[in-house]
């Protein structure tokens, strides 16, 4: 196929639309779907570029193999702890109270395109609770929005709506794993500590600032579900992706042997739900509750144990759990991948011994000239770093060093200097389907049919929030490290 003709089919999906958001989308859409690879093709790319950087930086291959090799199954905690989270959710919401209140929900939007504005609002307020909890109830609410046969809703843009709170939305909230870190002096390095201090919520995720920022990427990204939600013309169905929509169904069923009566018996639910009721109590006695949930050990736990009490007899819980095993084959296959490309950006250096991270954080650092400068490059930084490394905790124990030493030399206020680093690692989540995987396999999509959607809010989003990081900076006034 030459060239023109490429064009010329490409040319052939333009779209009708008449805002400039509505057709600038649909390009988006008709670009992801013709050429965005699958998300395990994209993290291959991802690994090859970043091993290709890493050895232009001054690496030695073999040193880059080694790294990529060793840091290949570091995840594997984190990947078993999201992989249960997500089949837990699904668990949970294929309960009958929660899927009643699902169908409940799915009935408030009186259209399409209001459809598409609930589920994206929807998806970042639960995101501030929960971050596997939006992620897994949005997309179940999307399935049971496209059900409907009253309005014609876009699969894709309504999935895409689901995947803001990962885009734009969890590190503003509580399960902040950065803003959690530097709350708590027992969880920061020792090597750490002297430079960022103990940092309190009440100086990042409860600030005024932090609420502005909130309102604003929420109303922001209600605006583009809107604007880009496409007309009915252009609309495609769950039916006219291929998606069935009936395989989630949990039919009741009967013991057909003798053997079977504890499996259709709430006994069983019963005593290991008074069993661990201690524990849970224990737990959750000690702190602040939410915090508390906020914890992925934690969360799995209480979503079992209340999958096993909704589902109340054994026989549902473990239709539900194997229809929600399929949901996570992506994740498992790929979250390795992204294991070794931190280890390469983080672990390999150069002549200088300096690593490729390492030169990175050090640049941006040192060409800021006063912190609204400072704050604006670190969010760049902060935003191309997690691209590649899209995993916020581990990332800023890296490069919390350099960034918040350059803070306190520039005098930066050094919580809004972890927000802006927050806001800003979460964007690229719009292009990385790293944390979509989960949504993509309860919706039963791939990456392409969500990307053209989600890729508009990135581009909007990117110099808006920037801005807005910037200019909130100046309103801070920088205090020196607090120790404990």
């Amino acid at each position: 196929m030459t060239d023109t003709t490429d064009r010329a089919i490409f040319l052939d999906k333009s779209p009708t639309q008449a805002n400039v958001l509505a057709r600038f989308s649909q390009y988006m859409v008709s670009f992801a779907e013709r050429w965005f690879p699958d998300a395990y093709v994209f993290v291959l790319v991802a690994v090859v570029t970043v091993a290709l950087g890493t050895i232009a930086h001054g690496g030695s291959p073999l040193a880059v193999s080694r790294a990529f090799g060793d840091g290949f199954w570091n995840l594997i905690p984190f990947t078993m702890q999201l992989a249960l989270a997500a089949v837990g959710g699904y668990v949970v919401a294929m309960s009958p109270p929660v899927s009643a209140l699902m169908r409940w929900l799915a009935g408030v939007p009186s259209s399409a395109r209001g459809a598409v504005v609930f589920v994206g609002v929807l998806s970042i307020l639960l995101s501030l609770l929960n971050w596997s909890l939006s992620l897994i109830f949005s997309g179940l609410l999307v399935r049971e929005i496209a059900r409907r046969k009253d309005i014609k809703l876009d699969y894709r843009a309504a999935g895409a709506a689901g995947y803001l709170g990962l885009g734009c939305g969890f590190t503003l909230g509580i399960t902040s794993s950065v803003a959690q870190l530097q709350a708590n002096a027992a969880s920061i390095p020792s090597s750490l500590l002297p430079i960022t201090g103990v940092i309190s919520f009440s100086e990042t995720i409860l600030t005024w600032q932090n609420l502005v920022t909130i309102i604003v990427v929420t109303a922001l990204s209600a605006a583009i579900c809107y604007l880009t939600a496409p007309d009915e013309a252009l609309t495609r169905t769950a039916e006219d992706l291929g998606v069935s929509l009936d395989d989630d169904r949990i039919e009741p069923k009967k013991p057909s042997r003798p053997g079977d009566f504890l499996e259709f018996s709430p006994v069983l639910t019963i005593l290991i739900a008074a069993l661990a009721s201690g524990w849970l109590w224990q737990t959750f006695q000690s702190g602040n509750p939410l915090i508390t949930l906020s914890g992925l050990n934690t969360y799995n736990f209480v979503f079992l144990v209340l999958g096993i009490l909704l589902h109340w007899r054994p026989r549902s819980l473990l239709d539900a759990f194997s229809k929600g095993t399929p949901s996570i084959s992506g994740l498992l296959l790929q979250f390795p991948f992204y294991a070794g490309i931190a280890h390469m950006l983080t672990k390999v250096p150069n002549s200088s011994g300096l690593t490729l991270s390492d030169t990175i954080a050090h640049w941006f650092a040192h060409v800021s000239v006063n912190s609204t400068v400072f704050s604006f490059l670190i969010g760049i930084y902060s935003a191309v770093l997690g691209f590649f490394i899209p995993s916020a905790g581990g990332k800023w124990l890296i490069e919390a060093p350099y960034i918040m030493k350059a803070a306190n030399e520039i005098g930066a206020h050094l919580g809004w200097t972890t927000m802006v680093y927050n806001i800003a690692e979460t964007l690229p989540n719009f292009i990385n389907p790293f944390w979509m995987l989960p949504l993509l396999g309860v919706l039963g999509l791939k990456s392409k049919d969500l990307i053209g959607y989600t890729s508009v809010q990135f581009f909007v989003h990117f110099p808006i929030v920037m801005i807005l990081a910037a200019i909130l900076m100046a309103t801070f006034t920088y205090h020196p490290p607090i120790l404990p």
